[in-house]
């Protein structure tokens, strides 16, 4: 069982950067990829970005390309989320997600989650 907890969230205005962190309690973590997702009140649940194992390798939805940028430290079983330049439409509960597959952008394949962090970005 993985167990992952998001922290980093908050109220921000636009043009402002946030890191996001998740935990996770597992003793094989660098055999998990791991996700990014959001979801806006009244959305789906869209995918933000995702990184392999090692942290070598990531993938990210083109609305966040150049802006976001995901990294892990698998020596403290923690992946990050640097958001840069936000805007008032990046305003979601961000999730953190761990799967076995990478790339992968479906929610349905990641086989755990974290409980979310919000993000809020004023105008």
């Amino acid at each position: 069982q993985v167990q992952l907890v998001e922290s980093g969230g908050g109220l921000v205005q636009a043009g402002g950067s946030l890191r996001l962190s998740c935990a996770a309690s597992v003793s094989a973590f660098s055999s998990y990829a791991m996700g990014w997702f959001r979801q806006a009140p009244g959305k789906e649940r869209e995918f933000v970005g995702a990184i392999n194992w090692s942290g070598g390798s990531t993938y990210y939805a083109d609305s966040v390309k150049g802006r976001f940028t995901i990294s892990r430290d698998n020596a403290k079983n923690t992946v990050y989320l640097q958001v840069n330049t936000l805007k008032p439409e990046d305003t979601a509960v961000y999730y953190c997600a761990a799967s076995r597959g990478y790339p992968v952008t479906l929610s349905r394949s990641y086989d755990f989650w974290g409980q979310g962090t919000q993000v809020t970005v004023s105008s």
